[in-house]
């Protein structure tokens, strides 16, 4: 089976690319290295079966050429991280909807199933947890550019829905729940990549808010098993999917385990919302996946 993998060079796309091969499949990794990395993928650019293609998921022509020679599409290019989404709000939407549309496009007219990476954040503020992939959505003002990706997310879900049932186009959506591992990187405010550098050099872990905040760390070799696994499920077809773990844990404790973990002399930081990224900035206290659905399929 050969694959395509918009974001190929991020860090889920890397790890999915880097199983494919090594199962004996064929990937070509799709990435314009906006915020994925060519050191990503290291150990793969000589490997048989791997291909890097430099370019742009918004690129109608490439991604039209790129799909024509593939069996499945994940497409996982996005705008991500706290940061560059507060930071740059058009770049979110126009990179997330744009590009999830022109993969979408190709796909209907080559007759190519799509998993949709899309994220914990499209449930925004609702309280009904644990969060059931049909539970309602509960999202901040359109004058908070906080909500950007979560409503860009949400728009792509739709998107691969309404593709499913009008032009029969095989969409599967995942729903990732905070996932962590090796090679992530922290620079737009991923928590547990900036917790052990701080850590490991000695410096203040920093806190945002009060700590209290909560999240289940999944490993992304679990991500990418449930993708692969996904995809082998025609039940899954035109199904949105949690994809996590369901153990939580306080930002405060993480900072805690880190700390430890490293043998770290760090103190811990509070920094407030405001001075971490923006006034106004709203968070959610909790965010814990109902991943029965997963398990069922």
């Amino acid at each position: 089976m050969k694959a395509l993998i918009t974001g190929g060079a991020g860090f889920i796309g890397s790890h999915l690319a880097r199983r494919l091969i090594a199962r004996g499949d064929s990937a070509v990794a799709l990435d314009d290295l906006s915020t994925g990395a060519v050191e990503n993928l290291r150990d793969l650019r000589s490997a048989d079966g791997f291909q890097l293609q430099v370019g742009c998921v918004s690129d109608r022509p490439l991604v039209a050429e790129l799909m024509d020679d593939c069996d499945v599409v994940y497409h996982l290019a996005a705008a991500v991280g706290v940061r560059l989404i507060v930071e740059q709000p058009v770049h979110t939407i126009q990179t997330n909807v744009h590009g999830t549309q022109v993969v979408l496009d190709a796909a209907a007219k080559k007759r190519k199933p799509v998993v949709v990476a899309s994220t914990s954040e499209v449930y925004g503020k609702s309280h009904e947890l644990p969060f059931t992939e049909t539970a309602d959505i509960t999202l901040g003002s359109t004058s908070n550019s906080r909500w950007a990706y979560a409503c860009s997310k949400a728009l792509d879900e739709w998107l691969a829905l309404a593709y499913w049932k009008e032009r029969s186009v095989p969409t599967i959506i995942c729903r990732f729940f905070n996932t962590v591992g090796p090679g992530q990187s922290g620079r737009y405010g991923m928590v547990l990549p900036n917790f052990a550098r701080q850590a490991l050099a000695g410096d203040p872990i920093t806190v945002f808010g009060t700590g209290e905040q909560s999240r289940c760390f999944g490993h992304v070799a679990d991500t990418v098993e449930a993708l692969l696994r996904l995809v082998e499920t025609p039940a899954a077809i035109g199904q949105v999917v949690n994809i996590g773990s369901t153990e939580e844990v306080s930002i405060f404790e993480l900072a805690e385990r880190v700390r430890e973990a490293a043998c770290s002399s760090s103190e811990i930081a509070f920094v407030s919302y405001r001075d971490a990224y923006q006034e106004g900035f709203e968070d959610m206290q909790r965010r814990v996946p109902d991943v029965s659905k997963l398990g069922a399929l």
